[in-house]
């Protein structure tokens, strides 16, 4: 329990520090220090708890709890401060609401509520006791050379980067209680925790886009907050005041199906499914570590997580269904929306978007093929989408874009940054693939599940817009179309740190992957369904493979740039000069230009968004009376 303790805390005593430190080198050590500790005791974790099963703790939860509601009134009346300085309105109102029931719940029900073990860990949370530990603090370590550079460049903007990095390492901690807690009102705790420092990170900047941002954020997540409070509720009033997490996988699906409904639609807001996605979308307008952190190891991962815990509850049920089928249309939708983007961070919003819409309908098909292949996509995404989101803000302030277009030819003007982009992207374009390697583990699960050809369908075609938008993306970064020259000069240290750290993950978590699967996926879904899915010599093959493209692609670009050739594109028989210039029918000179193909009539955002958000709606609104009246088993 003390490692437990310790990476819930310590994260916490380091923000009370970064609030206080001023000076460049104090927080420097710090955070590498803190980051280095963190990671260690994680590593320490997965070493000594791995094969314990799952481990219950004991605690005196009541004191505990009872700061918890004080620190979540102090939160409600600060965020009811912001909605009235600001005028939203929305936010205000959804804030009382939010509280109001939180005091009807701690004052009529709180006293019979008993979680025995509230504290708990097994392989689930191990993994994901990883990917924040890991993950978390080598972003915060690439924070302190980004941001430095940032407000260098942003001189109009106010220094506040002791309030960022305590809001960072405040995060890492709420996202340790989150995964730790066996006690849904402590997970409720943590969980409204993220969602104001979400709001805080992706309103960093203060501009009136931010803030907008910011609140977009803020009230889509206080929805989903409002549903979990009544799902307390719910659980205390109505299910004997079941509200361990174990308790309520225990207990029948027809007496916790209302709450776990609940939960799950709490779930797909902090996810960012449909109709939801737009606050994620909005997050961009935020410093690129923030965007890293809320797609790879946060706010998003948190939404998933819970819907992967409750995935026996919606296991072959009509909810179960048709949150899964909100998964797989978003994933659907968000993929062609990524293909109509030039902005670079958008593209990876909405592929962040679309792998999440995987995962949920995974999770609410809920057998244990679908948890396997949700895990697998869970810890590919983590690791890709970090290293593909500080790269390309590494990018965006050499180059000042973060246009795709802009991004030609930089094999040459950044060669080893340019070769961590291709490894995030073969790790987003196999893993989405590679992830499901047990005989393409979702669409066996689909399969396998009643009427699951639909979203094998869903799936089928998904995959097919994430090949294309990934592949143009790839194209770009490789093809040379005039003479560049090296823009990595002066890239601060600890970027390096997180570029060179991610990107070895990425590949190393290709290389332990069987491993991963036995020691971790495999123990997890044996003690909760009783069956696994295991490793084939065909799937070892497959590793193989998406090895070599994983490895040795971007290994090709960092040869000695005398051995790249830069070839002229053919203009129908017109001469092309060095500098990708030729003569016009009447003798002018003109610059050739390349481009992508972005389709936009057929995959503009505004057309899709509509479609996804009025399609998602409805089905949640069918998903509620389905999980309130009939919890109907397929």
């Amino acid at each position: 329990m003390q490692l437990l303790l310790f990476l819930i805390l310590f994260p916490l005593i380091c923000a009370l520090f970064m609030l206080l430190v001023r000076s460049d080198l104090e927080r420097n050590w710090i955070v590498n220090l803190s980051a280095l500790g963190i990671g260690v005791v994680t590593v320490l974790l997965l070493v000594s708890l791995f094969d314990k099963g799952t481990l219950y703790y004991s605690i005196a939860a009541e004191p505990v709890s009872l700061l918890m509601f004080c620190i979540e009134l102090i939160i409600a009346v600060f965020i009811l401060y912001l909605g009235i300085k600001y005028r939203n309105y929305l936010v205000v109102a959804l804030i009382l609401v939010q509280s109001a029931v939180m005091v009807w719940f701690e004052t009529a029900y709180a006293h019979a509520a008993d979680v025995t073990f509230p504290l708990f860990i097994d392989q689930l949370s191990i993994i994901m006791a990883l990917i924040i530990g890991i993950i978390g603090c080598l972003i915060c370590v690439y924070s302190l050379g980004y941001m430095k550079n940032f407000h260098e460049h942003h001189k109009e903007m106010k220094d506040n980067r002791n309030i960022f990095f305590f809001v960072m390492f405040v995060f890492i901690s709420a996202m340790f209680g989150l995964v730790f807690s066996n006690n849904l009102l402590w997970v409720y705790f943590f969980w409204e925790v993220t969602t104001l420092c979400s709001f805080l990170l992706i309103g960093y900047t203060k501009t009136e886009e931010a803030t907008q941002n910011a609140f977009t954020a803020l009230w889509m997540n206080l929805l989903g907050g409002i549903a979990f409070a009544i799902a307390l509720v719910y659980l205390a009033s109505q299910a004997g005041g079941v509200l361990g997490l174990d308790q309520v996988l225990a207990s029948g699906q027809a007496l916790v199906l209302i709450p776990a409904t609940l939960i799950g639609f709490a779930g797909l807001t902090k996810a960012a499914q449909m109709p939801f996605s737009s606050w994620l979308v909005g997050a961009m307008v935020a410093p690129t570590p923030v965007s890293a952190l809320l797609h790879s190891s946060t706010m998003v991962k948190a939404g998933v997580y819970i819907l992967v815990r409750l995935a026996p509850v919606f296991a072959l049920t009509f909810t179960g269904y048709l949150l899964a089928m909100v998964g797989a249309l978003t994933f659907l939708i968000a993929s062609g929306i990524a293909i109509s983007q030039s902005n670079a961070k958008k593209v990876l919003a909405y592929s962040t978007i679309a792998n999440l819409g995987l995962v949920v309908a995974c999770a609410g098909i809920g057998t244990y093929e679908a948890i396997w292949a949700a895990i697998l996509l869970i810890i590919f995404h983590a690791i890709s989408k970090s290293l593909l989101f500080l790269a390309v803000g590494t990018v965006e302030h050499k180059i000042e874009s973060r246009d795709i277009e802009d991004m030609n030819g930089l094999i040459v003007r950044m060669p080893k940054v340019a070769a961590m982009i291709v490894i995030g992207i073969a790790g987003m374009l196999l893993a989405p693939f590679g992830m499901l390697i047990s005989k393409w583990a979702a669409i066996q699960a689909f399969i396998d599940a009643p009427y699951g050809f639909i979203f094998v369908i869903i799936l089928a075609f998904g995959s097919a817009l994430t090949l294309f938008f990934w592949a143009k993306w790839m194209g770009r970064l490789l093809s040379v179309t005039r003479p560049e020259k090296d823009l990595e000069k002066n890239i601060d240290g600890t970027i390096w740190t997180a570029l060179i750290s991610l990107a070895g993950l990425t590949v190393i978590t290709c290389f332990i992957f069987p491993l991963i699967s036995v020691k971790l996926i495999e123990p997890f879904l044996l003690t909760n369904y009783g069956s696994v899915t295991r490793l084939s010599q065909d799937n070892i093959t497959i590793m193989i493979m998406m090895l070599f493209l994983i490895v040795i692609l971007p290994l090709s670009i960092l040869l000695p740039q005398r051995r790249h050739k830069q070839l002229s594109p053919y203009m129908c028989g017109m001469t092309t000069n060095a500098d990708q210039s030729y003569s016009g029918s009447i003798g002018l000179k003109r610059d050739s230009k390349l481009s992508n193909y972005y389709l936009m009539s057929w995959f503009g955002e505004v057309k899709l968004h509509t479609l996804g958000v009025y399609v998602c709606t409805g089905l949640i609104a069918v998903m509620f009376v389905a999980g309130t009246y009939t919890g109907v088993i397929v």
